[in-house]
């Protein structure tokens, strides 16, 4: 179990931000709803970033200071201090010091949940950002249940078993697919389970097209709302679930309680006790092999922490401002850029999205939608800059 973890004040700069106000914006959804009756109720009712109750000994201490930034954005972030896995020396970590994005970057922030997170100062904290920026949306009985059975150092870190592989030297290289149109007849699929991890999100549909993406899966991202929504949208394609494999593990996104319901029922092979998915069995989506080691959840505060320092959209302006987040596709492509050393990015969007229908799986030509929920023309223009400053091999076909 790693050590418990520390909050640490992360100030922006508006400097450091305007440079994302420069591109037009628009969104894309996940999956098939956008404007959700369960929307995250408005952050602006939750107060600034006041401090929470004086900590007891075994649980976090922090410390707050001026922002330059509204107050539901949150600003201040758990600080956990994690050794490198491999010797890699020229590897994102070092390459990051020297790019343009040097200042946004944080490399101690927490990537994922942990048993050790779940007390009650913490969930004072975090309690007033809603969605997937915090816990604001669950109470802290569904918080504790769940991530109590996340509590092996599996859990919480995000490539696990490295070490086991054998490869305890050299730089860990990441494949990280989208589902994007540009990787139809694009042959790459050997290319991408060349890679030490494969990353994949949402409607991953496989069978037919292992030539083009390949069939190995490490790390899948989704949130259970998303998951629900693919499996409706995308059956026609062939799309029954997440991949299911020994080396795959399963990476909740928590927009609502739903996700740690879920996460519960699968750690425990039960069925979801409460909420929409009640009575699902989750080893109908991962197996009846799946075990609590294999399961995994996206830390709040790395969430916001995207949203605020690397995707913030000008939709936070506007009243849709509780709806917005980075796209499902977007938080586990920069998780892997803070998990990887190397890591190459295939069938995301390109300045040519316009040329490619919107999944690679598409049966005919069907454009990329744009929603409010997402601002892909800003991950887009973001994927275009890591690229440049040599974070990500970004796939562009041309």
């Amino acid at each position: 179990m790693s050590a418990p973890r520390r909050l640490a004040l992360a100030g922006v700069t508006m400097a450091s931000l305007l440079c994302f106000y420069l591109l037009p914006w628009s969104q894309l959804t996940d999956g098939l709803s956008v404007f959700r009756s369960d929307s995250p109720d408005s952050e602006s009712s939750l107060g600034g970033d006041r401090a929470s109750p004086t900590p007891s000994p075994a649980a976090h201490a922090y410390v707050l200071g001026k922002t330059t930034v509204p107050s539901f954005i949150g600003d201040a972030y758990a600080n956990e201090d994690v050794p490198p896995q491999t010797d890699c020396r020229d590897g994102i970590r070092s390459r990051v010091l020297r790019s343009d994005v040097a200042g946004l970057f944080l490399k101690n922030i927490p990537v994922l949940q942990q048993s050790t997170d779940a007390t009650p100062a913490q969930y004072s904290r975090l309690s007033r950002y809603v969605g997937a920026n915090g816990w604001g949306s669950l109470t802290y009985p569904v918080l504790s249940d769940a991530l109590a059975l996340l509590n092996s150092s599996a859990n919480g870190v995000m490539l696990d078993d490295w070490a086991s592989r054998g490869n305890r030297s050299g730089c860990i290289r990441c494949a990280v697919v989208g589902n994007g149109g540009i990787l139809k007849d694009s042959e790459k699929g050997e290319e991408i389970d060349g890679h030490h991890y494969v990353f994949r999100t949402n409607g991953a549909v496989l069978t037919g097209f292992e030539k083009d993406v390949g069939v190995r899966t490490t790390h899948y991202t989704f949130s259970t709302n998303t998951l629900m929504n693919s499996m409706m949208s995308y059956a026609s394609a062939g799309y029954r679930g997440p991949p299911q494999s020994q080396e795959t593990r399963y990476v909740f996104l928590p927009d609502h309680d739903r996700d740690y319901l879920m996460m519960k029922a699968a750690a425990q092979h039960t069925l979801v006790e409460q909420g929409r998915e009640q009575g699902k069995d989750p080893t109908a989506y991962f197996g009846k092999d799946v075990t609590a080691a294999k399961l995994k959840m996206y830390h709040p505060d790395f969430i916001r922490y995207l949203r605020n320092r690397f995707l913030r959209s000008k939709t936070l302006k506007t009243k849709h401002r509780n709806i917005y987040r980075p796209s499902t596709g977007a938080i586990m492509l920069l998780a892997a850029l803070h998990s990887c050393d190397r890591v190459s990015a295939y069938g995301f969007m390109t300045p040519q999205y316009k040329k490619y229908s919107d999944h690679y799986y598409d049966k005919q030509y069907h454009r990329v939608g744009f929603f409010i929920n997402h601002d892909l023309m800003l991950e887009m223009n973001l994927w275009q800059r890591l690229h440049r400053a040599g974070l990500i091999t970004l796939y562009m076909r041309s």
